[in-house]
């Protein structure tokens, strides 16, 4: 029987439970997602953030999400992943996590007058210093650990000691992959798939940005998923772009139209277009409310077929111009 790449069990899966939830947005007080000033407390306190985290893991377990993304750059975020999977020993036996190691955060739990909020160096000195940190918070429920947002000129994928490192937490039963960033993502996959260790491919996991205005990495994608890769797809929502709130312009009108005839969310179109792309495994939702995760997990019930995919494709931007956009997000 065929089975999950990301768990090992039967590949009939229930819809939902190809979606995951990532802590990118509740873990540290400022991110880059629009309207993020309305998603959280007024008040961005530990204990705020925590309970806030605490009430989407429970929401999302609930629904029957099993896959939690979280990093080391996400300020407290895998501190407080660790605390709910402690709280929940039934749920920790069943969810899969993945974190992630390369930037280190470095805001101090402020969201403005941060010079960065976070610091990226993929040395093995760096590696050392957070694969203890993560071990230190999710001990035995470290599945997926990723080199976090390489980019084709990351000595991730040309350092031999960083992989010796890397091909020895797999072999201690760790999934080892890397995220992706960047108009050049499709290169930095095709780099990665060429990595081995003693004639054995490293790398056996990617999470890479894909989303109706962002689409270039999909056939790198689906060379990994050929491959066996683990394919997760994150900011399927596009930082915000692509929610009902913000999807305003000429640019997403194509979407629209598609939820005003069919009467679904914008945000859960996003995510079911995402879904249907044949090499992806995995869906995160980013959602910063309880609400929004409901709203997005509308998607497991939606099915769009290739004339409204086709539709959808119009919303491309070129790799370049989306990414130039997106760094122009302002972290709030």
């Amino acid at each position: 029987m065929p089975t999950d790449p990301a768990t090992g069990a039967a590949a009939d899966r229930p819809p939902i439970a190809r979606y995951g939830l990532g802590t990118a947005a509740v873990g540290r007080p400022g991110y880059i997602t629009l309207g993020r000033d309305g998603d959280l407390p007024a008040e961005r306190t530990v204990e705020a953030l925590r309970d806030r985290t605490h009430a989407l893991l429970d929401a999302a377990y609930a629904a029957g999400v099993r896959y939690l993304d979280t990093a080391r750059s996400y300020g407290r975020a895998e501190e407080f992943v660790a605390q709910w999977l402690a709280e929940h020993p039934q749920a920790a036996a069943e969810v899969t996590v993945g974190s992630k190691w390369g930037y280190t955060y470095t805001a101090d739990w402020q969201t403005t007058g941060v010079a960065a909020h976070e610091v990226k160096e993929h040395s093995t000195a760096v590696f050392d210093r957070q694969i203890h940190e993560t071990r230190s918070l999710l001990g035995p429920h470290l599945d997926v650990y990723l080199v976090h947002s390489v980019t084709p000129d990351s000595p991730a994928l040309t350092d031999t000691a960083l992989h010796a490192r890397l091909a020895d937490l797999a072999g201690q039963g760790v999934r080892v992959g890397l995220s992706t960033s960047g108009p050049a993502q499709a290169d930095t996959i095709r780099a990665a798939l060429a990595v081995t260790v003693d004639g054995r491919p490293l790398f056996t996991a990617v999470q890479a940005t894909w989303n109706l205005l962002e689409p270039s990495a999909a056939p790198a994608l689906a060379e990994a998923h050929a491959a066996g890769w683990l394919v997760v797809v994150k900011e399927a929502m596009a930082n915000g772009r692509l929610a009902g709130r913000n999807a305003t312009g000429n640019d997403t009108a194509a979407l629209r139209a598609l939820a005003a005839r069919t009467g679904a969310p914008l945000d859960a179109l996003a995510l079911a277009a995402a879904t249907a792309q044949p090499w992806a495994d995995l869906v995160l939702s980013g959602a910063a409310t309880v609400d929004q995760l409901a709203s997005n997990l509308t998607a497991a019930t939606l099915h769009p077929d290739p004339d409204d995919l086709a539709a959808l494709a119009a919303l491309a931007e070129p790799a370049p111009a989306y990414w130039r956009t997106r760094a122009a997000l302002p972290w709030a």
